[in-house]
């Protein structure tokens, strides 16, 4: 028999603890089993002013909006429990006191500075219990205003203080639920309310670090960031250079008996170990790139703002990350494959430009497409296909591409390209595909994956933001390999005999978390600080909007990118 929902579902979490009425009955209607909330009469003078308080900003509301559906959650959660407080108490004698579960809730506001947020939105003038005296109408209000602050605590430790698509379209995390109900249920019932808020807190290790990193801005301390190693010529085993000192410094190297200046054999060696992290050639030689991949990071101030904005951005992924999973960091152009927070493995990628960003969401790869066509997308046609064919009609051919009308390849010479003509373009499979030999899929409303690519020259950049959305992925099958971990039956090597004119589809057996995030500081190994360039502006956009001076981003309704 179909089940219907009335309203909003409380579930028989509201009738536990604290002598709770059950909160919904089964009706039936029509013939339809369905379940009713029942509201429980207020069995005190108390409990009557917090019914008419809680029913007149519910019924004042505006059907839809947030208001109204916060004042729905408190007036059903409090007409489940016959309207009685749940953080204040009143005596016979007019004595007003919180609770023992309200006053470590009070606690966790007054540290909330820790979390990165401010006091004051939980601690307001509201919840001042100096100024209600045993008026019970102002009883009612302070008991209201209490669980108002607590879920706003709540809300902003599991889901942040800012909507994500307030800072930019180009960002789709997965959506997190908070049970209202059961948590104020929860929190009232518990003998440590204050653990339960902080378990809404990310777990991640990073997330921990920054947290005390924090900390440590706090109390007065500099946040501690890599030494920066001095510009100069590339250096080789055997060579004297006074930067050496400082490398074996940033390396994290004792100095020598002797030689302090000589690059020898240990130094080599860190410097390898160094590069093979960082995605370089391990051949231990200090070079530009190397140098440039050593001092990433180090040249910019890490103020207590990017720290608490990137604590924000953690909150807004998914609470559990997956114990193996991938994580591709847009504004350090990596890539890795992790497991219980170590990374395994870890590459160079490309994003996209700042006009088509990557967009920031989580998602789960399902598949492994081998010589993949390139299904061009309706942007790229128009904007750049288009323009190409009425200058040089050869472009399509040029490119080993195919002209489709309904699914069926056509002449590209019959196209009337300066017409906004319903055909789609594909690159076949081969040496020059945008896609390389091996593409990545987690389906998603962007049509953004990770890829190879032929363009091999860009990961060399620094900065590498040249895609129109996608993942370009520098080492793609040795990304494979670190991916296929845990998948039977499949290698790189499979893969590789694959190769070949004809687009291939291997579907794996466990699917992989992959999470497409933003962060601007992150937390090394040795506990250093590492900041990475804002190349979309997220978050500037983001400390403007913590701190109140940015106006949230226009909505959009369309796939914020498309491409490769």
């Amino acid at each position: 028999m179909r089940s219907l929902a009335i309203c909003l579902a409380l579930s028989v979490m509201l009738a536990a603890g604290t002598g709770a009425a059950h909160a919904q009955e089964a009706v039936t209607v029509n013939g339809v089993q369905a379940m009713r909330v029942v509201i429980a009469p207020p069995d005190s003078p108390l409990a009557g002013i917090m019914k008419a308080r809680l029913g007149d900003a519910y019924y004042g509301a505006k059907p839809g909006t947030k208001a109204y559906s916060d004042a729905q959650k408190l007036y059903y959660f409090y007409g489940s429990r016959h309207f009685e407080p749940l953080w204040v108490t009143m005596g016979t004698d007019g004595t007003v006191a919180f609770t023992p579960a309200a006053e470590k809730i009070i606690g966790v506001f007054r540290n909330a500075a820790s979390e990165g947020f401010r006091p004051e939105d939980y601690l307001t003038p509201a919840i001042d219990i100096t100024a209600v005296g045993s008026d019970t109408d102002k009883v009612a209000s302070l008991e209201t205003a209490f669980s108002t602050a607590t879920l706003k605590y709540a809300h902003d430790a599991y889901l942040g203080r800012v909507a994500p698509q307030d800072v930019s379209a180009a960002i789709d995390p997965e959506t997190k639920k908070l049970d209202a109900a059961a948590l104020l249920v929860k929190l009232a019932t518990s003998d440590s309310p204050d653990q339960v808020l902080a378990s809404l807190d990310p777990t991640d290790k990073e997330f921990l670090e920054l947290k005390a990193a924090l900390a440590r801005i706090d109390s007065g301390e500099s946040a501690p960031t890599p030494i920066a190693v001095p510009s100069g010529p590339m250096l080789r085993l055997g060579m004297t250079d006074p930067r050496v000192p400082v490398l074996r410094q940033r390396l994290e190297l004792p100095a020598p008996d002797v030689e302090d200046n000589v690059y020898g054999p240990d130094l080599v060696a860190a410097v390898k170990a160094f590069q093979s992290s960082a995605g370089e050639t391990a051949d231990g030689i200090l070079g530009p790139a190397t140098l440039a991949a050593l001092n990433k990071g180090t040249t910019s101030k890490i103020s207590r703002e990017d720290i608490v904005a990137n604590m924000e951005r953690w909150r807004w992924l998914p609470h559990d990350l997956g114990q193996f999973h991938v994580l591709v960091n847009i504004p350090e152009f990596r890539v890795s494959v992790v497991e219980n927070d170590n990374v395994d493995f870890s590459t160079r990628v490309v994003v996209g430009k700042p006009s088509t960003p990557t967009p920031m969401f989580s998602n789960s790869i399902k598949n492994i497409v081998v010589n993949p066509y390139w299904n061009v997308p309706a942007s790229i046609i128009s904007k750049e296909i288009a323009p190409h064919m009425l200058s040089n009609p050869g472009y399509i051919a040029s490119q080993n591409m195919q002209v489709l009308y309904n699914g069926k390849p056509i002449d590209p010479y019959s196209v009337d390209w300066s017409a906004n003509v319903p055909v789609s373009v594909r690159q076949l499979p081969g040496p020059g595909n945008a896609l390389g030999q091996i593409k990545f899929l987690f389906p998603n409303d962007h049509d953004v994956y990770l890829h190879d690519t032929p363009s091999k020259s860009l990961f060399a950049n620094s900065v590498r933001a040249y895609s129109h959305g996608c993942v370009r992925v520098q080492n793609p099958m040795d990304f494979a390999n670190a991916l296929l971990k845990y998948e039977p039956g499949l290698s790189v090597a499979k893969l590789e005999s694959m190769f070949g004119s004809t687009e291939r589809w291997v579907n794996l057996k466990t699917y992989v978390p992959v999470h497409i995030a933003y962060f601007t500081v992150r937390v090394a190994p040795d506990g250093t600080l590492h900041s990475y360039g804002d190349i979309y502006g997220h978050n500037k956009k983001l400390i403007g909007l913590l701190n109140g001076t940015e106006k949230p981003a226009a909505p959009s309704k369309t796939p914020i990118v498309s491409g490769v």
